[in-house]
């Protein structure tokens, strides 16, 4: 499995404008029903849920919300540059500019947490980051994501 395999090319925000949490979450919802077909409230309910275990703010400005629902068939992956950091309650307390939304079918098992190990392995890769972060626009963003020598990686 790649971030190929997680994410399309209209799954991509390349200058998300928030300034919470929750409105990250709200916008990316959005954006995730376009995507998937299910209500944006379904897929809001289910991120907010498994923030409420801790935050999916992994570190470096970087966080992995996530979530399963009934009725997704696959792996849906939803990339985010924020064009300002804002405060997700972190790991490292550092403000997040950058967020990977993944989805996956409630019954996802061992498929979810490698598709997790996956973007999180890619994202702690400074180079790929510092060029996501420099990147303005969501086909360019897409193709460092897709095309990067980490999405491989074992």
């Amino acid at each position: 499995m790649s971030l190929h395999d997680l994410i399309e090319p209209n799954a991509i925000l390349p200058s998300l404008k928030v300034s919470t949490r929750k409105q990250a979450l709200q916008e990316l919802s959005e954006r995730a029903a376009e995507v998937s077909g299910l209500p944006a409230r379904e897929i809001f309910d289910a991120l907010l849920q498994r923030e409420r275990l801790g935050s999916t703010g992994v570190g470096g400005g970087i966080a992995i919300p996530h979530g399963k629902l009934p009725r997704v068939d696959r792996m849906i992956g939803l990339f985010a540059r924020l064009e300002r950091p804002i405060d997700y309650e972190a790991l490292d307390g550092e403000p997040v500019d950058l967020i990977f939304l993944l989805l996956a079918p409630e019954s996802a098992g061992a498929d979810h947490l490698k598709a997790l190990s996956k973007v999180a392995r890619a994202l702690r890769d400074q180079r790929l980051t510092a060029r996501l972060r420099a990147t303005r626009d969501a086909s360019g963003l897409y193709l460092l994501l897709t095309q990067s020598p980490t999405h491989n990686a074992a």
